[in-house]
């Protein structure tokens, strides 16, 4: 088969089936149109996954708060000042709960201290 039987042979389909010969021209057809399917899904994947982030960054301005969005009131907010944002956002509440771990944890030592100091006075008298 010459390369013009090929090419045209691709663009129909075939008339007879040998079973003793390779499927390539068939494959072939398949992959090309396999590989377009893929190379038509991509951009609407890519589209969906910019759909999925822009949403996340809203969501995450949103949650963020209106103290902690006035801190730039005359610029508008870019996606990377959000995210830093989100990060020192929750920095700081980490930093909070731990320090509350550790008022609570002191707490709960002067309270069993001091109820020990209790049983032995009792134990006094």
């Amino acid at each position: 088969m010459k390369a013009a039987e090929i090419r045209l042979s691709l663009h129909r389909p075939l008339q007879h089936r040998d079973p003793h010969m390779a499927p390539t021209i068939t494959a072939a057809r398949t992959n090309s149109q396999e590989h377009l399917r893929l190379q038509l899904r991509k951009p609407l994947v890519e589209k969906l996954r910019r759909r999925r982030i822009n949403s996340s960054i809203e969501l995450l301005k949103s949650l963020l708060g209106p103290e902690f969005l006035n801190q730039q009131p005359d610029s508008k907010l870019e996606k990377a000042d959000i995210l830093e944002m989100t990060v020192c956002f929750l920095t700081q509440l980490l930093q909070q709960n731990q320090q509350q771990r550790r008022l609570m944890k002191h707490f709960n030592k002067l309270q069993s201290s001091s109820e020990e100091k209790l049983t032995e006075a009792d134990s006094l008298l």
